[in-house]
């Protein structure tokens, strides 16, 4: 295989995995879900794993599947998700969302880059070490999920309930960013996340606004007033304590951040848009890495559909996101938000916060024996060492991995700045695909040679929730002033 195009063989896997449209967070799909769970399921099998099946869950199947010849050799835990993002108005798409279509160097469609293009670089180095050499340079065991893209619900359950089978003296994860084609990077660091679902209730029904207005307290104005009052104008959260427990970068790891992040004029040029915003006195990557971030991520009230509705709404619904930094607790974070919101909440209307899902924040040790391995593997795969970089996303089974088996991940990505993930014209660059596959395999390939100990990957501690989170804060709740 060229080190800088995937086999026709990959690009064709990809198309077909990429057209079963596996939208986990919308339950019209969970049909579609479980056929993309049987396709690659069947992928594994094809590319030589053994034991693959399927594991139940409340919600959806996980496909596993592993290769236990390699006595005495480490032992590596490879991860991904097969579920996806829904892809939105069908209008902003300049090709059909799930019929993935090759312009360039280039494979269209909702998918191809998070996550299943970049799962699918660990399944092709797997069977070409083993058509190559006829064995793995290490035991694997293989964990791709179907709910990342809602929040890992049912992945603490089967990483407790099948510890022996998913013990491993390292993961590796390919669902992060480079820097761009040909300027590969390590991440060292992910965000936290806590997602909470805000709901406003008024009057029982919708009222007509012209009998009741001025008289009622709408749902949705207590909604706008709520969500104003989270940010000062300059940016900052206005949660009292939010920041607790930042651990902010020493000057010479900003130094460095600066060196190897993106600048500012990138960050922007990337989001078209043309000025930032947020914390004063820090970097656009900093502020997307370090800092934790308050967003709105969909706000939902009265009448949606074409022509003039006059209601006062019985309901306003707001989807709220916080990625936490480093340090930070989601729990004591989610308790801080409720207590906010509760003090503001007039005695008009009701209340309610429902948490979706959390995770806590990961920093991984650079100088641990798999970001050595990892670093040679980019230099095998792309021909330069990768840059080490915070990443502000958030991969709940990486927290998972570490907190509930004690296993360290490697977070090697092969999705571009450019990919769109979660977006329009969501797409992947195959030549990066191509030699993400090369990366993999020098990767396993590099594992076997490291004597066979525990804890490959060193776990930043610190990083660790002190306290489970329904401890801290029930949910859902329902507050009143």
């Amino acid at each position: 295989m060229s080190p800088a195009l995937p086999a026709a063989g990959f690009v064709r896997d990809l198309r077909a995995f990429a057209a079963v449209p596996s939208v986990s967070g919308e339950p019209g799909h969970a049909a579609d879900i479980r056929a993309a769970a049987r396709w690659l399921a069947a992928r594994l099998r094809r590319a030589g794993l053994e034991y693959v099946r399927l594991l139940a869950t409340p919600c959806h199947p996980v496909v596993v599947g592993s290769w236990r010849h390699a006595r005495g050799r480490p032992t590596v835990l490879l991860y991904g998700h097969y579920d996806v993002q829904p892809a939105g108005p069908g209008t902003v798409w300049r090709s059909p969302p799930f019929v993935p279509t090759l312009r360039g160097d280039r494979l269209y469609g909702r998918g191809t880059s998070d996550d299943k293009g970049q799962l699918l670089t660990h399944v092709a180095a797997i069977e070409d070490l083993l058509r190559r050499h006829g064995r793995l340079p290490v035991n694997v065991v293989c964990l791709y999920e179907g709910e990342e893209e809602i929040g890992s619900p049912s992945l603490p359950g089967v990483l407790e309930r099948y510890r022996a089978e998913f013990a491993a003296d390292v993961a590796v994860a390919s669902d992060t960013r480079m820097r761009g084609p040909g300027r590969p990077a390590l991440t060292y660091s992910l965000r936290g996340s806590v997602a909470l679902e805000l709901r406003i209730r008024g009057p029982a029904h919708d009222l007509h606004a012209g009998a009741y207005g001025g008289a009622v307290h709408n749902p949705a104005q207590v909604l706008c007033d709520l969500i104003a009052s989270l940010h000062d104008d300059d940016g900052r959260v206005r949660v009292p304590g939010f920041y607790r427990g930042v651990r902010r970068p020493d000057p010479a790891e900003r130094a460095r951040m600066r060196r190897s992040g993106p600048d500012d004029r990138t960050l922007l040029r990337d989001a078209g848009v043309r000025r930032g915003w947020g914390v004063p006195g820090t970097t656009l990557y900093e502020r997307t890495t370090v800092w934790p971030a308050l967003t709105v991520n969909g706000l939902t009230a009265g009448h949606q559909g074409p022509g003039s509705k006059s209601i006062i709404p019985a309901y306003a619904t707001a989807r709220i996101g916080m990625r936490l930094g480093a340090g930070q607790d989601p729990a004591w974070t989610a308790a801080a938000v409720a207590r906010h919101l509760a003090r503001r909440t007039p005695p008009t209307v009701r209340c309610e916060l429902r948490l979706v899902h959390a995770a806590s924040p990961v920093q991984l040790d650079r100088r641990s024996e798999a970001v050595t391995a990892g670093v040679a593997a980019y230099r095998c795969g792309f021909g330069v060492p990768p840059l080490l970089l915070r990443s502000g996303g958030t991969i709940p089974a990486v927290s998972l991995l570490r907190d509930k088996l004690g296993i360290g991940t490697a977070l090697l990505g092969f999705a571009l700045p450019g990919d769109r993930a979660h977006g329009p014209d969501e797409s992947a660059h195959l030549p990066t695909l191509g030699r993400g596959v090369v990366t993999i395999a020098a990767f396993l390939t590099r594992m076997g040679n490291l004597l066979p100990e525990r804890g490959a990957v060193r776990i930043d501690a610190s990083a660790v929730s002190s306290d489970p989170l329904l401890s801290t804060v029930r949910f859902p709740t329902v507050m009143r002033r």
